[in-house]
C-alpha cells in the first residue's frame, strides 16, 4: 500500500459536488420543518456535522491527502418524505476534493438519521454519489 505521489501535479482550483438522500416518513419531514424533533435543530446540526467531517476526511480515509480547502457549502432540502443533501467543496491543491464532498454528504445523512431515529423507524440514507468534479488553472 502507498499513498499516491502527487508531487508532480500542478496546483489548480478544484471543485467537487456530491449528493445523497435521507428517506423518512412525511410526519418526520414535517417535524424537521417545524423544529420539533426532540434532539434539536436537525438541519443546522447536520450542516455543522458535514462541515466538521469534510475537514477530517484524510483522518478517516487512509489514502486521502490533506488538502488546502478554501470553502464548502452544504444544502439541505426537506421534501414531503425525504431530505436532499448536497455538498460543494472547493480547494486550491494538487489533488481533488471529491472524497471530502462525499464524506460531507454521508455525515450529514448520518446526523439526520441519528437525530430522527427515535421518532421514525423507516429512515434510510441512499443515493450517495459524486455529481461532478472540476479543476481549473489558477
Amino acid at each position: 500500500m502507498a499513498m499516491v505521489d502527487v508531487s508532480a501535479k500542478e496546483v489548480v482550483r478544484r471543485v467537487a459536488r456530491a449528493a445523497g438522500v435521507v428517506h423518512l416518513a412525511p410526519e418526520t419531514a414535517e417535524r424537521i420543518r417545524a423544529g420539533t424533533v426532540p434532539k434539536g435543530n436537525v438541519l443546522e446540526t447536520a450542516r455543522v456535522a458535514a462541515l466538521l467531517a469534510l475537514k477530517q476526511t484524510p483522518h478517516l480515509l487512509p489514502m486521502c491527502h490533506p488538502i488546502a480547502l478554501t470553502g464548502a457549502d452544504i444544502d439541505l432540502d426537506v421534501r414531503r418524505d425525504a431530505v436532499d443533501i448536497r455538498a460543494e467543496v472547493r480547494a486550491t491543491d494538487k489533488t481533488g476534493v471529491e472524497m471530502e464532498a462525499l464524506t460531507a454528504v454521508c455525515v450529514a445523512g448520518l446526523t439526520i438519521y441519528d437525530m430522527c431515529k427515535g421518532i421514525d423507524g423507516s429512515l434510510s440514507l441512499s443515493e450517495v454519489r459524486l455529481l461532478e468534479k472540476s479543476k481549473t488553472p489558477l
